[in-house]
């Protein structure tokens, strides 16, 4: 019989256990004080900028705006963090700090344009990009709260197909769309507009994912071999064609180049994901380009684009109302900046055409560099890698679909931006993810990051990765 006062006895119940709790404690411990660590990092670098702008361009602090357009944004991020060690403890503390540091620096290089068009108050870009940025990580939060299993979602695949099909159609209707700049992709209630096609591509994300985990099987596994690929039947490429001839509908009704390229091109890759079937990638390919060739001999627009892109120095597209104006200036004012920029608020981006939204990377290529380009991109890459990390460490096929989906949505269209600025690709409409002005982009970027939050708590949260 077991001496009850021996060593051995009353150590070894503690030895076993120990161990699992701790851990189960303190895992999320160290993600939030990492993530807080990280978020105050990036206020200071928020409020720093919105300092040197004001330097820069005023000579002065102006405490006033230096609170609103500083001190905002980092009240709203914490906050989101707090909640984040209540709802999702175990998410990623990588994703919320990149984000709050893009969305403050896209601030400060709009409230710097701001004061060398001599705006101010509501009529000011950067203090309606605070209010939007508020909007964006309440909407955010409620995600966040209310989707407690992003499993969920696959219950409503087809509920999403619905509501993203009504979001690409609204812009078309009567009474409430709108054509701004050329492209009808707005619709407008009162004084205010919105872009609806911004929210349809997250809709399309968790469409594309719930739809292609239930058909992988006949989409991966059938066909004939050719050159050592595995082509599909005809009868299954009725899915890429429906979202092809979806794609060629937007340039042709919309005048949208970019976001039928980001919808096709969001397909394809989750298509490729899904099947691992590089045809599928050969076949988008050249159904695309295809369709962008006929396109641009048979919309004026798209010939318009090519034309600018190719020739931009030419006078006769310089000159032309919707030319190459506005990407040569954004060329200048990057060749201005040069390596290491004229300092925020320094330059003179406003020369720039709409440099607040579409150039708003030509705008801050010019006061910070390419070094700070350089930095930027650097945390584009960051959140893409986080994001494919997340997607990858999951054990569902359903939420790797979907977080590749949703991580690819920003990396397309920060290629297709920053492409189409730097000369790379024809210019096309879209919005540089977090920096750029504009509610709606802010609004479904905010949901992005909120739905990835979810997906790494969910992925941190499974016993095999917390042991």
């Amino acid at each position: 019989m077991t001496d009850p006062a021996s060593p051995v006895t009353e150590a070894s119940p503690l030895v076993q256990a120990d161990p699992r709790p701790t851990r189960r404690i303190r895992v999320p411990e160290k993600l939030r004080n990492l993530e807080i660590f990280l978020l105050v990092f990036a206020c200071v670098i928020n409020a720093s900028a919105v300092i040197l702008v004001q330097l820069g361009a005023l000579g002065h602090v102006d405490f006033g705006q230096l609170v609103l357009l500083g001190a905002g944004l980092s009240v709203l991020v914490i906050g989101m963090h707090i909640a984040l060690r209540f709802v999702a403890p175990n998410a990623d503390p990588f994703l919320l700090p990149i984000a709050a540091l893009l969305n403050g620096i896209g601030i400060a290089e709009i409230y710097r344009i701001d004061i060398e068009q001599g705006v101010s108050g509501w009529d000011s870009t950067g203090e309606r990009q605070v209010v939007w940025s508020a909007v964006a990580i309440i909407i955010a939060l409620v995600v966040i709260i209310a989707l407690r299993n992003h499993r969920v979602l696959q219950r409503y695949t087809y509920v999403f197909m619905v509501i993203s099909g009504v979001l690409l159609l609204l812009p078309i209707l009567p009474g409430i769309g709108r054509e701004i700049y050329g492209a009808r992709v707005w619709i407008g209630i009162g004084p205010f507009s919105f872009q609806p096609g911004e929210v349809a591509k997250i809709a399309l994300a968790i469409f594309f994912a719930g739809y292609l985990v239930s058909r992988r099987d006949s989409l991966s596994m059938v066909g004939r071999k050719f050159l050592g690929m595995r082509f599909p039947r005809a009868r299954d490429l009725g899915p890429i064609l429906v979202i092809w001839a979806a794609s060629m509908a937007v340039i042709i009704f919309q005048h949208d180049l970019g976001t039928a390229l980001l919808y096709f091109g969001l397909f394809v890759v989750m298509l490729y994901v899904a099947t691992a079937r590089l045809s599928w990638v050969i076949i988008g390919f050249v159904l695309f380009l295809g369709g962008a060739l006929i396109a641009s001999q048979v919309l004026t627009y798209v010939n318009d684009r090519f034309a600018n892109w190719l020739n931009p120095f030419d006078p006769v597209n310089y000159d032309a109302i919707g030319g190459s104006y506005q990407l040569v200036q954004g060329l200048f004012g990057l060749a201005n900046g040069g390596l290491i920029g004229t300092g925020l608020g320094q330059g003179s981006p406003a020369i720039t055409p709409l440099a607040q939204s579409d150039y708003i990377v030509a705008s801050i290529g010019e006061e910070l560099g390419m070094a700070g380009l350089f930095a930027i991109l650097c945390l584009y890459l960051l959140f893409i890698a986080r994001g494919l990390r997340i997607s990858f460490s999951g054990t569902d096929d359903f939420g790797r679909l979907l977080g590749v989906g949703l991580t690819f949505v920003v990396a397309l269209q920060c290629f297709i931006v920053i492409g189409g600025v730097t000369r790379v690709i024809p210019l096309t409409g879209l919005t540089t993810p977090f920096l750029a002005a504009g509610g709606s982009s802010l609004v479904a970027n905010w949901i992005i990051v909120a739905l990835l939050l979810r997906l790494s708590d969910t992925v941190r949260s499974q016993p095999r990765l917390v042991v």
